[in-house]
């Protein structure tokens, strides 16, 4: 039977305000060695977790899937604290825009087909030099698929390779702009073209059913208050299991970090949300870190390009170097 609890104190004016102080604190630079988002983290865990919290821990409940309103979709649930810790170092978390529309049986994704695309140069914006090295690390460790850089990252391509063969996984990564307002303003960016929003549902992504995507680029997974999903859940929509995307633009390391932890553990995950939750765990713990030109982990050490060799050692424990990566649809 459901549980029902309500929270008196939780306008909706004030969970809204909370949710943009939250968000502002976690992504303004300024606070980036601080933790200043956390009164706003454990203010909101209060009343959208705490309510509940027995009920999962007598259940043995190990995934959380929040199903939001309009407003509440570019929260980054992950990071939401009960004063001990982020809620993400007790379950795996994602979004549903839908329970009735999600998939909800179980694929196993260790022997899955990887189609990885990207680019590092552009002409109109800033170079990713990170994308050669993420593609790269996906494919060594032993996924089996296909890779595809900078001038073979087109539309094209990727349909051409989806026709010839069936590929589990597609990681596109790259520039991507949401904007409100028309879907045609808002794009992916491949080397040829920008992909825009209302192009997106005609790629077919449900023939060959495509398991997950990962958007590893800038802000994929919020929109504006009419799509609040942005990409992610317009190819959601569009016939995709689950979609990996982020709530605001991370750096090139911090994207880089959690990708490659990400591939690592959905070999032995019992469930994407899970690889999802055990990369991010990585990143909290330090376990990851970037130290003299060297991405560290404990399974892998990968050398940095030179435009990011010389960058300063980095921490990547804050929220917003792992809060934005949000599983989008089912966690299975």
């Amino acid at each position: 039977s459901p549980i029902r609890k309500r929270v008196p104190a939780a306008r909706r004016v004030e969970v809204l305000r909370l949710v943009k102080q939250f968000r502002d604190e976690i992504t303004d630079p300024v606070n980036r060695d601080t933790t200043s988002y956390l009164p706003a983290a454990q203010k909101l865990y209060q009343w959208l977790v705490a309510p509940i919290a027995p009920e999962l821990q007598a259940q043995e409940i190990t995934n959380l899937a929040f199903i939001m309103d309009a407003g509440l979709r570019s929260l980054p649930i992950a990071a939401l604290h009960d004063g001990k810790q982020f809620l993400v170092e007790k379950l795996s978390l994602g979004i549903m825009p839908s329970l009735t529309l999600t998939d909800t049986l179980y694929l196993n994704l260790k022997n899955a087909r990887v189609l990885a695309m990207g680019a590092s140069e552009f002409q109109e914006q800033k170079s990713l030099p990170a994308v050669p090295v993420e593609l790269n690390a996906i494919l060594d460790q032993e996924w089996t698929g296909q890779s595809f850089l900078n001038k073979e990252f087109t539309v094209k391509k990727l349909t051409d390779e989806r026709q010839q063969a069936s590929f589990d996984i597609i990681h596109l990564a790259t520039h991507a702009e949401f904007k409100p307002g028309q879907p045609n303003s808002s794009y992916i960016q491949f080397w040829d073209t920008r992909l825009t929003l209302d192009q997106l549902p005609g790629l077919g992504w449900n023939n060959p059913p495509v398991k997950l995507l990962v958007l590893s680029s800038c802000r994929t997974a919020l929109g504006d208050r009419d799509a609040e999903l942005g990409f992610a859940g317009l190819a959601y929509q569009a016939g995709v299991k689950s979609v990996l995307a982020s709530l605001w633009a991370v750096d090139d390391e911090g994207t880089l970090a959690l990708m490659t932890e990400f591939y690592q553990h959905l070999r032995t995950a019992p469930i994407k949300a899970e690889a999802l939750r055990r990369a991010q765990l990585a990143l909290i713990r330090k376990q990851v870190r970037v130290d003299e030109g060297i991405l560290q982990s404990p399974d892998q050490r990968i050398s940095l390009p030179p435009e990011l060799a010389g960058l300063q050692d980095k921490d990547l424990s804050h929220p917003y170097y792992w809060a934005p990566f949000t599983m989008i649809g089912s966690p299975w």
